[in-house]
């Protein structure tokens, strides 16, 4: 029997489990805690969209041949588990909220109506907005009767109706009726002896749902949801790849249901016949409660003058070496710099690029985008630099899945302007986070680089932590080039093999069997009888080749800290994992960074850079990571991770203090 792996989905609904226990810390912040039910149920959406149409159809492959899965982690049981694992969160979802949120809210005198009916008080206040404003936007459709069948919108609310014909009530007709997913999905009411009350949209609705069928009485209306699945293959585009992955987006949405979500007291007649009106399978079928889409909970409104209802405000601190400058460029030819997001500002990003558009010798930018801001000040920047007479070269990548439409959108303003576009490569992603500026100054040129651990995107900046490496490092930075000419050719990288990188760790090249070579020396070292450690921090680890050599590294003395904050399917307290801690953190801002460290016999060597140790990643993805050679860089990032191993739970405030402080 092989080396055990633990189930990635399995693993990816533990974290899931992690993020719901931040609701329920009561020392997290009232509508923080809000903020968390919001992302945990965000979060299962888009597992229900992309993973769950893989365990389903991996179910029905075991069930015709259990043999394929002997030297996988997944058997005839994971499906069961998955859902029953599901299950279990969801029912201490509804019990954290109903439990212990809503009552804390009603103790901040905010009343949040939840399964039960308005008060009288707001019915003419309901009514006038149901009239005024929610009525215009209502389209019932008659399900009896009707051979055409209704399409469901993917995650798009609605509500099953029961209606009984007032001259004859022995019969029984269906409705759907939609929720407007365009509209606020609360509404504040006018408060009442001090008190503020809040109601769900769908109560407004039901509330004066008679008013749209005079004719009828309203026996019962049940709220359900279909989610449909998105994990479509835009690794094979070819010919026009913009136009073929804008056809592919809209396909998205018309994907086979993979979750037909249904409130718990739906009865039995009307569900089966909702199934088979909208073809959802049994196992398709999963039991909710009175209200779906409680990720719009994240846009709660929120009364003054509550009492710790979020995060204390934090001012991000300057860089102070960037702060002293005025021309950053010209300070990274003297020094490299990192920036470590969000406790420090992205201001120095946007300088960069901003710098580069309109620095008179500056000639050429070259960068890759994988999530671009929908308001992006560096899309902008680089419109800007092509208007101004450089030649820039973006390479946007199509694929970044549910970003695509707003890629697509910046792509063609860019294209617009003269930047040159180019676009993703056939069956492959490009992940890594680069952008090189090449000046001339006379007979000479200087390249200043930047690579990062995520995206170039000031938004997700706010909330993401991350690292961003300014270099002018000539060794780094004509390899950079180097790769900007590879993805230039949109070739695969079998046809680059050529391509030499002394420096950077690039996926599809070198960064693989690179990684094997650290973990060895590693092994080396234990068996030597001298140190060896190896500290990782990733968002996912799943790729079993790296797994099994961590075990094998573990089994030669050598100690492993992994801090990984999703997806990890190396098990832990086993005989092959003896000398490997796993560190999982869930804190007020997402983990994102990836940082490798390697002892090295007590001379360390750290590397930072785009790559999980997924198979997408290291098999089928461009990642890049690039060493860090500055000691007093490389310092920093050692002791950030050192301060995320020795205390998870107050680190993202340790790292806070460490980074005001940094000279």
């Amino acid at each position: 029997m092989g080396v055990p792996f633990y189930n990635r989905d399995l693993s990816w609904l533990s974290f899931n489990y992690r993020v719901l226990l931040m609701a329920a810390n009561q020392q997290v912040p009232l509508y923080e805690r809000i903020k968390f039910l919001s992302i945990f149920s965000s979060n299962l959406d888009e597992f229900f969209r992309v993973r769950m149409p893989a365990v389903l159809a991996i179910n029905k492959v075991l069930e015709n041949d259990p043999a394929v899965g002997e030297n996988e982690s997944v058997s005839t049981n994971t499906l069961t588990e998955v859902l029953g694992e599901i299950n279990r969160q969801q029912q201490e979802y509804g019990q954290i909220f109903t439990g212990s949120v809503l009552p804390a809210l009603l103790s901040q005198g905010v009343q949040l109506y939840y399964n039960q009916p308005l008060l009288e008080a707001h019915h003419d206040f309901t009514k006038n907005y149901f009239l005024s404003t929610i009525l215009a936007y209502l389209q019932p459709v008659w399900l009896t009767g009707k051979p055409k069948k209704l399409f469901l919108e993917n995650n798009a609310l609605y509500l099953a109706v029961t209606l009984v014909p007032k001259s004859n009530p022995a019969v029984q007709e269906y409705v759907v009726v939609n929720i407007p997913g365009s509209l606020p999905r609360f509404l504040q009411l006018p408060s009442l002896e001090g008190r503020h009350y809040i109601a769900f949209l769908d109560d407004v609705i039901r509330t004066h749902l008679d008013y749209l069928f005079p004719d009828y009485t309203v026996d019962a209306c049940y709220s359900v949801k279909l989610t449909r699945n998105a994990d479509i293959d835009m690794d094979e585009v070819k010919g026009d790849i913009l136009e073929e992955v804008e056809t592919l987006i809209r396909k998205r949405e018309l994907g086979v249901p993979t979750r037909f979500l249904y409130d718990a007291r739906t009865p039995l007649p009307l569900l089966h016949f909702l199934a088979q009106q909208f073809d959802v399978q049994e196992d398709e079928l999963v039991q909710g409660g009175r209200y779906h889409n409680l990720k719009d909970l994240s846009s709660l409104p929120q009364p003054p003058g509550l009492s710790n209802a979020d995060y204390p405000k934090v001012i991000p601190a300057e860089n102070k070496t960037a702060a002293t400058t005025d021309r950053l460029l010209d300070l990274v030819l003297q020094q490299d710099l990192l920036v470590h997001l969000p406790y420090q500002r992205y201001d120095y990003i946007l300088r960069f690029f901003s710098e580069a558009a309109t620095d008179p010798d500056v000639a050429e930018i070259y960068v890759t985008l994988y999530r671009i801001a929908s308001g992006s000040q560096i899309a902008q920047a680089l419109i800007s630099a092509a208007k101004n007479g450089k030649k820039v070269t973006v390479f946007v990548e199509l694929k970044a899945r549910f970003d695509e439409a707003n890629n697509i959108r910046w792509a063609k303003r860019m294209k617009e302007a003269g930047v040159k576009l180019i676009y993703s490569i056939p069956g492959m992603k490009v992940h890594a986070k680069t952008a090189l500026v090449k000046r001339n100054r006379g007979y000479q040129w200087d390249y200043c680089g930047l690579i990062a651990t995520g995206n170039f995107n000031e938004s997700t900046a706010r909330f993401y932590t991350d690292h961003v490496l300014f270099t002018s490092h000539i060794g780094i930075t004509r390899e950079m080039e180097l790769l900007f000419l590879y993805l230039q050719s949109r070739e695969q990288p079998v046809a680059y093999q050529f391509l030499q990188f002394e420096h950077l760790l690039v996926a599809q090249f070198n960064m693989t069997s690179r990684f094997t070579e650290l973990i060895d020396r590693e092994i080396k070292y234990a068996r030597e009888g001298k140190p060896a450690h190896i500290i990782i921090k990733i968002n996912n680890l799943q790729e079993r080749g790296m797994i099994n050599k961590l075990y094998e590294a573990s089994m030669a003395g050598v100690q492993v800290d992994l801090l990984v904050r999703s997806i990890n399917c190396l098990v832990p307290d086993i005989p092959e994992s003896r000398h490997i801690r796993i560190i999982r953190i869930v804190d007020r801002y997402l983990e994102h960074a990836r940082v490798f460290i390697f002892h090295n016999n007590n001379q360390e060597e750290v590397y930072m850079g785009s790559a999980d140790w997924m198979n997408r990643n290291l098999h089928r993805r461009i990642e890049v990571c690039v060493p860090i050679y500055a000691p007093a860089l490389q310092q920093q990032l050692k002791d950030i991770v050192r301060l995320q191993i020795s205390d998870p739970h107050t680190a993202q405030q340790a790292i806070q203090a460490y980074v005001q402080n940094i000279m």
